[in-house]
């Protein structure tokens, strides 16, 4: 299964593909898509969605992922979040991608193993599991990783038990 992972931000949203069995994992593709702060918010808005767009159309994912929104104190933040998360899951919509969405504490238990992880335990962590040379650079690349990789767990674990759920997009 091809999963795509996307880590939403108004200024850097970070994508990462990995095919996988649920298993094992193989890093296909990683990276940031980038905007500026100077941008209209509606500029930036399609420059995500357009590279968004570009990443389905390179690598056909069958499935995405995307972490929940944050609950922090800042609440400007929150609804930009919640603009790109909004973007991330109609592009993939369009694309007839099934989107599994996930809490940062379930991402980090399923690729570390605690809630709590710290992103360079993540980091680590996926260099691990992917087997890579070095670990991704881009924290906001990486963390796409994770959410991809959790997607693929989690979707492997609920099919192996017959149940069905939020997570895997069905």
């Amino acid at each position: 299964m091809r999963v795509l992972g996307i880590d939403c931000g108004s200024e850097r949203t970070g994508y990462g593909v990995i095919e996988t069995d649920g298993k094992t994992h193989e890093l296909l593709a990683a990276g940031v898509i980038r905007t500026s702060a100077k941008e209209a918010p509606e500029k930036r808005l399609l420059r995500i969605a357009m590279g968004l767009r570009e990443v389905m159309e390179k690598f056909s994912p069958q499935a995405a992922a995307v972490e929940e929104v944050f609950h922090g104190v800042n609440a400007k933040a929150a609804l930009k979040l919640a603009q790109v998360r909004g973007v991330a899951l109609l592009t993939a919509a369009e694309a007839g991608v099934p989107v599994g969405e996930y809490s940062p504490l379930e991402i980090k238990t399923s690729v570390v193993g605690y809630g709590r992880a710290e992103k360079r335990q993540v980091q680590l962590m996926l260099q691990s599991l992917l087997r890579l040379d070095r670990r991704l650079d881009s924290k906001d690349a990486s963390d796409a990783v994770a959410v991809a990789v959790c997607h693929a767990t989690r979707a492997v674990a609920l099919l192996q038990t017959g149940f069905s759920g939020r997570g895997v997009g069905a």
